[in-house]
């Protein structure tokens, strides 16, 4: 489990436009609950990651909303809550990176004082297969209770491999699969080791990311409410 959590976007005409390409992306979609099942590196059912939206708004031909976010263990009991945002313009889905930091690390630092910009990772409407898709860089300075931390976390070599129809109990979607790596450092009193991951996640344009794999498992979306 420890490492699973590891794994673990003018004028009227265009804002309308806008409105049009974004509309479908489920996690821009007001009161929908989106499960994701985690499961360990033998395929096994490990737990699940709870997303629910709210505050969808739509300002200049870009979309908001809030995401609030609980993973729950195999047992379902809860281990960790976490905020963000995402957002889409003329169809390039964003997702706030803040949504990527290990689950064991946004618990240990709940109670200390967080400086951070939004920063996004950014999924184009229009992608094709072969396409190098943008990197993401994330910086996060910390206070906890006097201890100085920082976090810094690269998404990088992120490559569109091919296309996929993937089937779960929540639906059938056509898939762009993208491979990236991810590199995360957290460093206590300047000191800190890389963590290095090199992860799958399939996307399905209009629609959001269905399913996610790396060496220490994957995730899945499994129910839509």
């Amino acid at each position: 489990m420890k490492k699973m959590l590891l794994l673990l976007a003018c004028c009227s005409s265009q804002v309308l436009l806008f409105g049009q390409d974004c509309k479908n992306y489920i996690y821009l979609q007001a009161n929908k609950t989106i499960e994701m099942t985690i499961y360990n590196r033998k395929g096994a059912p490990d737990g699940k990651q709870v997303y629910k939206i709210s505050e969808v708004s739509n300002s200049g031909g870009t979309v908001n909303a809030r995401v609030n976010s609980e993973m729950f263990d195999k047992k379902g009991k809860p281990v960790t809550k976490a905020t963000g945002n995402y957002k889409c313009t003329g169809g390039m889905m964003m997702i706030d990176m803040k949504m990527s930091i290990p689950s064991q690390q946004m618990e240990q630092f709940k109670n200390a004082e967080v400086k951070a910009e939004d920063v996004y990772i950014e999924y184009p409407a229009n992608m094709n297969v072969g396409d190098q898709l943008k990197d993401g860089n994330f910086n996060m300075d910390v206070d906890n209770n006097g201890m100085k931390q920082s976090l810094s976390m690269l998404i990088s070599d992120r490559k569109v491999e091919g296309k996929e129809t993937v089937t779960t109990t929540a639906g059938t979607w056509e898939c762009y699969k993208i491979s990236s790596k991810m590199k995360l450092t957290i460093k206590t009193m300047g000191i800190g080791i890389p963590f290095n991951l090199e992860q799958t996640e399939w996307f399905a344009p209009g629609f959001g990311v269905v399913k996610t794999e790396s060496k220490h498992g994957g995730t899945a979306i499994t129910a839509i409410n």
